[in-house]
C-alpha cells in the first residue's frame, strides 16, 4: 500500500512526439513502456464521490490497483493506493459495500523519469495529454518549463471530466471513454474539450540546462 500527496499538472497537446524528443534530449529515462490502461470508476448511487471531488478507481495495466484520490487544491491531491491480485473480486467487494461502477475509460500511457518528476505521455481515445507529477509545485512547474509546455494552459479537470464535457457538447451516445467507442470518430478539438493547446512553440527545439 502507498499513500501520500501528489502534485501534478496536466496539459493538452495535439500530438506527443515533440515532448518525447524533448524528454530524451533532457536526459529523461523511460520508466514504463507504452501500455494500455483500463480504469473502472466507482461511486455511490447518488454520485457523492464525484460531487465532492473524490475518486474511487480500479486500474488494470501490468498490475491491478485500487486507488482513492481526494483533491486538496488545483494541483495537489491526496492519494491512497493498494495493489490487488483479482479484479473481479475487488469489484465485487466495492459493490458489496454499496458502490457502483458508473464509468470506464482507457488510455495508453508511457512514463519517463525527469528527476525529480515523472512525466506521463497519455493517449486518450479523444486526445493526447502530458501529466507532470512531482514532489512540489515548483518542481512540476520547472519541468513543464524545461519541456516548453505552456503553464498557463494547464488543465485542472480529470480525464473523466474532460470526457463528460465532450460527451455533452457532441451528444455522444455512449458513457465509457474506450477506444472501441471512439472508433471512427473525428479527433476532438481543444474547443470541444474546453482546453487550450499547451504545445511548445513550433520550430523551437532549443533546450536549457536544468
Amino acid at each position: 500500500m502507498s499513500q501520500g500527496r501528489e502534485t501534478e499538472a496536466k496539459f493538452y497537446l495535439p500530438q506527443l512526439a515533440i515532448i518525447r524528443r524533448r524528454l530524451l534530449a533532457l536526459g529523461g529515462a523511460l520508466l514504463v513502456s507504452r501500455q494500455l490502461e483500463r480504469n473502472l470508476r466507482f461511486d455511490t448511487p447518488r454520485g457523492a464521490l464525484t460531487a465532492s471531488g473524490q475518486v474511487l478507481r480500479l486500474r488494470q495495466d501490468s498490475q491491478i490497483t485500487l486507488t482513492y484520490k481526494r483533491r486538496l487544491s488545483s494541483e495537489e491531491r491526496q492519494e491512497i493506493e493498494v495493489e490487488v491480485d483479482d479484479l473481479a473480486a475487488a469489484q465485487a467487494l466495492l459493490e458489496a459495500l454499496g458502490f457502483r461502477l458508473f464509468s470506464c475509460y482507457e488510455k495508453y500511457r508511457e512514463t519517463f523519469l525527469l528527476d525529480p518528476v515523472k512525466v506521463m505521455l497519455d493517449e486518450m481515445p479523444y486526445g493526447c495529454f502530458v501529466e507532470v507529477e512531482g514532489p512540489s509545485l515548483q518542481a512540476v512547474a520547472r519541468a513543464a518549463a524545461d519541456l516548453g509546455l505552456a503553464w498557463e494552459h494547464r488543465i485542472e479537470a480529470s480525464y473523466m471530466e474532460l470526457f463528460e464535457r465532450l460527451r455533452r457538447r457532441l451528444e455522444l451516445p455512449f458513457s465509457d471513454a474506450t477506444f472501441a467507442n471512439f472508433q471512427g470518430q473525428d479527433p476532438a478539438s481543444p474547443e470541444d474539450l474546453g482546453v487550450r493547446d499547451a504545445s511548445p512553440p513550433q520550430g523551437n527545439e532549443e533546450h536549457h540546462g536544468r
